[in-house]
Order: C-alpha cells, then sequence, then structure tokens
C-alpha cells in the first residue's frame, strides 16, 4: 500500500503573520510536522502543498517533496483543505504516481507524535476504515454553552438534560482536533466526504492536541514543547 503525508502551507496568514514559518522552539513551525511524518516511516512520500517558493525552499530543507506549487485558485484564504487534497492528488496521477492513502497533516498541530500517526494507520486496519480522523477530549461541553438574547437574560440558558447534574456525570464530548485525517484516496475521489460510514475516531491526548490559530495557542505549544508544562 503506498501512502502520501500532504501538508498543506499557504503563505499569508492573516492571524500569524507567515505563521507556518514562524520559529517555533529553534524550528520553522512546518518543520515540526515534517520531520514527524518523515520519522513515522508511513509514507512513500511527505509532500507540502504551497503557494510560496520560499515556503517551498524551507520545506524541501528539511526533507519534504515540493513536486510543484499549489494553484492559485487554491491559494485564498477561503479554499478548503480538501479542495487542496483533490488538487494534489490529480496532480500526483498526472505524474504517473498513484497512491492508496492520504494523510493530510496541518503544519499547525506541531505536538502530534509519531506514535499518534503510527496509531492511526493501525486503527485503520484494525477496522477496515476507509477514513480515520483525530480528536480529542473537550471541556466545554455542549450542555454548559448556549446562545444569549439581547437582554443577556440566562433564563433558559441550561437544556433539561444539564439541570441538577454534575459536571462529571455529563456524558464525555470530542471535538476535531485538526491533526490527523487519513483516508483512502479512492473513497474520497470519488465522493469527497469523509465522514461517512467506515470513518472513525482516533482519540489523542489534550496536550497533544494544541492547534495553533491565535499567539495564545502559539505560546502554549511552545511552552509544552520546551518542557514548561
Amino acid at each position: 500500500m503506498k501512502n502520501i503525508a500532504i501538508i498543506p502551507a499557504r503563505s499569508g496568514s492573516k492571524g500569524i503573520p507567515d505563521k507556518n514559518i514562524k520559529n517555533l522552539c529553534n524550528k520553522p513551525l512546518i518543520a515540526w510536522t515534517i520531520e514527524t511524518a518523515i520519522s513515522s516511516k508511513m509514507f512513500d512520500e511527505v509532500m507540502v502543498s504551497t503557494d510560496s517558493q520560499e515556503y517551498a525552499d524551507i520545506s524541501k530543507g528539511f526533507g519534504a517533496q515540493v513536486p510543484f506549487l499549489r494553484d492559485s485558485v487554491n491559494s485564498s484564504d477561503v479554499s478548503s483543505s480538501w479542495d487542496v487534497v483533490r488538487e494534489v492528488l490529480l496532480k500526483y496521477q498526472e505524474l504517473g504516481r498513484y497512491f492508496d492513502t492520504f494523510t493530510l497533516l496541518q503544519p499547525t498541530s506541531p505536538l502530534r507524535s509519531v506514535e499518534d500517526i503510527i496509531g492511526s494507520f493501525d486503527l485503520m486496519k484494525s477496522k477496515d476504515a476507509r477514513t480515520i480522523v483525530s480528536v480529542c477530549e473537550t471541556r466545554d461541553s455542549p450542555y454548559t454553552c448556549n446562545t444569549l438574547p439581547g437582554s443577556m437574560s440566562m433564563e433558559n440558558f441550561f437544556t433539561e438534560a444539564y439541570k441538577n447534574k454534575r459536571r462529571q456525570d455529563l456524558p464525555i464530548f470530542y471535538k476535531l482536533n485538526g491533526a490527523i485525517y487519513l483516508s483512502k484516496v479512492k473513497d474520497f475521489l470519488h465522493d469527497g466526504d469523509i465522514y461517512k460510514s467506515g470513518c472513525y475516531a482516533y482519540v489523542m491526548d489534550e496536550k497533544k492536541s494544541v492547534d495553533i490559530d491565535t499567539m495564545l495557542d502559539f505560546k502554549l505549544a511552545e511552552l509544552i514543547m520546551s518542557g514548561g508544562f
């Protein structure tokens, strides 16, 4: 079975300028994901999809392949990751290279480990799954969240399911952590929907599930990686 890791790294981040190459613990952010993917030894190809030659050169320096730059259509801040994946897979096919699985590894999840990647493949095999998606436990239960009216009244804030219950007695909820999306290429190209029958969750530790979107996230990842937390 041939596997490809796709690491999306668009330039022009608005929240944190040049986030994907910003220095995190003495390496560009993207380098952590590239090196983890290579170290897992699960992939025949570890590639970076980017619209920037600078990003491409940095990625190649850490061992990733960048056989082409991303199409301008998929380089805007409204382009979806799945459009990028489709573009990558089809361009590789034009080059005569075909893969059985792809794994989308976002560079904003630098704390995912080699063991997590291997564990995802193990789960795919044991479940005979078409897709594996990483999640983590969330502390923000939907039972304790709601919208507020203009008056800011909390009269009907809590649902009946939450009333008179202790937090520890509520069901455990999980959220997507953005670290790993492993899927069979044939199924993805056929319908593009990964959340169907045959999709299973791979549960990751909360500490390894930091998804960098803001400077607060960046500082938290830095703290964890430096051993301060």
